[in-house]
């Protein structure tokens, strides 16, 4: 590891969150830092269970990505790009919602997969990369 990176790992183990600063990636252009967070599922890490249901799970994915990139000395506002991974093709629209209220103003580049998680009660991970738009 180098002075310019640094990895931030989330207090449970289970879902393997990483987040990596690398400042020398655009420092050359101006464009400011990024951040990666990645593997982020639904666990509710104040109980170490899994909720039921796809809303709980993406809530849960949101607010610890919410901590990850304030961990960073990001926001959700700093959001350049978002890939979700579903497990059923009907999670779509009951999760988009809940997406838009979070992303709607900030409008990251965004893709959706309807794929197999790891585990049979995971039924959705979102990865996000961060750019800091601010000095």
């Amino acid at each position: 590891m180098t002075a310019n990176s640094e990895d931030i790992h989330a207090k449970a183990h289970l879902h393997r969150l990483t987040v990596r600063k690398d400042r020398r990636l655009f420092a050359r252009r101006g464009a400011g830092r990024l951040v990666f967070v990645s593997g982020t599922t639904g666990y509710d890490y104040a109980t170490m269970t899994m909720p039921e249901t796809v809303e709980a799970q993406t809530r849960n994915c949101l607010a610890t990505i919410g901590k990850a990139l304030q961990d960073g000395g990001f926001d959700m506002a700093d959001v350049a790009r978002a890939h979700y991974y579903i497990t059923d093709q009907a999670f779509a629209d009951i999760v988009f919602p809940i997406l838009g209220a979070t992303f709607g103003e900030i409008r990251p580049a965004a893709t959706m997969i309807v794929c197999q998680l790891n585990k049979p009660e995971m039924k959705i991970e979102i990865e996000v990369t961060a750019l800091r738009r601010t000095a």
